[in-house]
């Protein structure tokens, strides 16, 4: 921005104090300048209330709202500076410039084209044509213009990457960026900021290309390497990853970037001993860093290392609310926060969904009549994973005549037969793993999908950036993510009357589905091996009351294994039975059954086996004790299918109502109790009482023939009637509603 620009903002009143807009005007330059522009942006907005003609302003706000990504609202803000100030180049430029990321081609050329009139030699808009004919395919504008202006270092940048995505490999791209690095016309931070904004862009082989050539150009910024191994923690390079981590903390020990994404690294690799330094050390150097406190968090639950742990969920919850960082929002689920802080964490998590504006499809064609209701699942799981044992029965028995069933999937094909069994239940089986989210998602789009189920939501291995780009006319938040993502492409959550009460729809920013049983699909053929193993090959006593709990370990709070010892004090001779997640856990919990009096021989480990061998040993278990707040999902269903009753305690989340939800609908609520007091008394009576016990199981076993859990063609019947309902508002028209079916 030019100095008569800055001065032009800010008149105040005649021969006087500046105005209240002009001193607004004035601390949101100075914020802009010094790199708030979170700060600034409602400064700029508060002088505009005031004198909403002054061009200058809106330009500076356009430019501020551009650095924050708001794309849309920048638009606005620089058309109104634009119309106030028609003859300003520098305006149009940047006009233009907008009005190509937001995928405005044919205005943005325009609008490069008056700048250009205005000023023949602008360089800006100049490039801003040349970056439009590189988009397309043409690469010479952008060759002559750097042919004639050498010391263009953007031209130069804009060129090296559109040679890229012209399908050119990385070192031709690198030879362009190292020559105007030469000419001292390109610098490294210039290409490191470049490639930032191209990962969050989604172009992951720009970001690569750039992060990489900055690093290797000016290797003592530790700026550039900390990046550098974000983008490969994100693609699961995991020693690249630690190698260019630690090259920034060779050159910054107290590099918080770097500290926290070596963490991640870390935490990736299931590696969370290692893990919980790298998080401490960079609380060390940023006590209110929001991200490095949940790494920590995440970290100690992963293997029950627990200190102050509610006391800190509880802080960190303040936290989030306060800054408003992003930071992922399912970590958060197994932690005691409300509903409202984890809608407030998702809505967050979804404004940074790493995707371009100008790839954003347009809306859908109008739904074409007499044609079968085209649904899409995506996913990664759809191979021998809980989420496919859970839905495969549900795909398999979509009513063909009504229903075209497509499966986008992005995940790994273990050769498994459950992989093949989904691959056989979908009409289309397609995979997206190695095509980028725009393609993606075009490809969603020219099939033709009517409603495309989101089975992730914001679990690990998501693409959310496909469902960000909006290739379906209707969205669906199902089975994978228990909450709201609160996500404007995310149009319903399917749900049901325990886990999505309707009373709770200011929790959720999707409109809430309630099916007539529960949300939870369940695989009728889901086999139980003929070999039980006997009590001495589980680790298990030949006698003794056998509690057990199956959910990974990050899910036990102190609250309520606490209450587990209680329960193996009170009962002689029991035992618990727990799965094995890491080593690390089980010598923490050991440890504090030790702390608490209890024998730790009396904790035994389950390692993880195959699922038909798993339900097999189900029958050495006489009850489940669930955790809170985050209940047991499939393993509740596993459990309630093999035969085992679950006591549970349901919160006032979705996570937390989901095993509530699953006694519902087997046919045994006065297993669900509120509070963890009336959970501890029905888990000692149940104990106690070895006939009520029997009678439990025994309605569970008739249960598998019987009740609504377990019916798949029920379940099925039921989302499809949602689905019908779904098009159908869309087909009129009409937008989403709350559906009860």
């Amino acid at each position: 921005m030019s100095k008569h620009q800055s001065a032009a903002a800010f008149r105040g009143k005649p021969g006087g104090t500046p105005s209240k807009g002009a001193a607004d005007a004035q601390r949101a330059l100075a914020l802009h300048q010094a790199g708030d522009f979170a700060a600034a942006a409602p400064l700029y907005a508060a002088a505009l209330n005031r004198d909403p003609s002054n061009g200058a302003v809106h330009y500076l706000h356009a430019l501020c709202l551009k650095q924050l990504s708001r794309l849309p609202e920048a638009r606005e803000a620089i058309q109104k500076a634009a119309k106030l100030r028609p003859s300003d180049a520098n305006i149009l430029a940047d006009l233009g410039t907008i009005l190509a990321q937001t995928g405005d081609s044919e205005a943005a050329r325009a609008a490069f084209g008056r700048a250009l009139k205005l000023q023949p030699d602008h360089k800006a808009a100049q490039l801003g044509l040349g970056r439009l004919a590189a988009s397309n395919g043409d690469l010479d504008d952008l060759r002559r213009l750097l042919a004639e202006q050498p010391q263009n270092g953007e031209a130069a940048l804009a060129l090296g990457c559109a040679l890229l995505a012209a399908g050119e490999e990385p070192d031709v791209a690198a030879r362009e960026w190292v020559q105007a690095f030469q000419r001292g016309t390109l610098t490294a931070e210039a290409m490191g900021i470049a490639g930032v904004r191209a990962f969050e862009g989604g172009r992951d082989r720009e970001a690569m290309a750039l992060l990489k050539i900055a690093a290797t150009l000016k290797p003592d910024v530790p700026a550039l390497h900390a990046n550098l191994g974000l983008l490969l923690l994100d693609k699961r390079r995991h020693r690249d990853a630690i190698d260019a981590l630690n090259r920034a903390l060779k050159l910054d020990p107290n590099h918080t970037g770097a500290l926290i994404n070596l963490g991640g690294v870390h935490l990736d690799a299931k590696k969370y001993a290692e893990a919980i330094p790298c998080f401490r050390r960079a609380i060390a150097v940023e006590p209110d860093n929001v991200v490095a406190r949940l790494g920590l968090a995440n970290a100690s639950r992963q293997i029950c290392q627990w200190r102050d742990t509610e006391a800190e969920e509880a802080e960190l919850g303040h936290a989030l609310a306060r800054t408003g960082a992003r930071t992922g929002p399912f970590l958060l689920l197994s932690m005691h926060l409300t509903a409202q802080d984890n809608l407030r964490a998702a809505r967050v998590w979804a404004k940074g969904v790493r995707m371009e504006d100008k790839d954003k499809l347009p809306p859908a064609p109008p739904a074409e009549p007499g044609r079968r209701i085209r649904v899409g699942y995506l996913s990664s799981d759809f191979y021998a994973h809980a989420t496919a044992f859970l839905a495969v029965e549900m795909l398999e028995r979509h009513d063909r005549a009504t229903f075209e069933i497509f499966g986008y999937s992005h995940g790994p094909d273990d050769k498994s037969a459950m992989r093949q069994r989904v691959i056989d239940a979908f009409d289309h089986f397609v995979e997206v793993g190695d095509m980028t989210s725009p393609e993606a998602a075009r490809r969603i789009r020219e099939d033709g999908i009517d409603i495309l189920v989101d089975l992730k939501g914001f679990t690990q291995g998501s693409r959310t950036e496909i469902m960000a780009l909006r290739p379906a006319p209707v969205q669906v938040n199902f089975l994978g993510y228990p909450g709201s993502m609160g996500a404007d492409f995310i149009d319903y959550i399917i749900g049901d009357k325990v886990v999505t009460p309707l009373a709770a729809a200011a929790d959720y920013d999707e409109k809430i589905v309630q099916l007539p049983g529960a949300y939870q699909p369940n695989d009728g053929r889901r086999a139980i091996s003929a070999h039980i193993p006997s009590r001495a090959e589980c680790g298990l006593p030949e006698e003794g009351f056998v509690f057990c709990c199956f959910n990974n370990t990050y899910k036990i709070t102190p609250a309520v294994f606490d209450v587990w010892m209680r329960l193996l004090d009170a009962v002689p001779g029991s035992v618990l039975w727990l799965f094995e997640a890491n080593p690390a856990a089980r010598d923490n919990l050991t440890y504090h059954a030790a702390s608490l009096g209890l024998d730790p021989e009396r904790i035994i480990f389950a390692p993880k086996m195959e699922l038909a061998d798993h339900l097999a040993r189900h029958a050495h278990a006489d009850l489940f004790l669930d955790t809170l707040p985050y209940n047991a999902h499939t393993t509740a269903s596993d459990a309630l299918w093999a035969g085992v009753p679950v006591v549970t305690c349901a919160g006032e989340t979705f996570a937390s109502r989901v095993a509530a939800s699953l006694l519902t609908a087997v046919g045994l609520p006065e297993l669900v109790t509120d509070n963890l007091a009336d959970y501890e008394a029905l888990a000692l009576a149940l104990a106690g009482d070895p006939e009520r016990l029997a009678l439990l199981k025994a309605k569970l076993i008739a249960a598998r023939a019987t009740a609504p859990l377990f019916d798949a063609a029920h379940f099925t019947a039921g989302i499809e009637a949602a689905y019908r309902r779904m098009h159908e508002l869309r087909s009129t028209g009409r937008a989403p509603e709350p559906i009860v079916v």
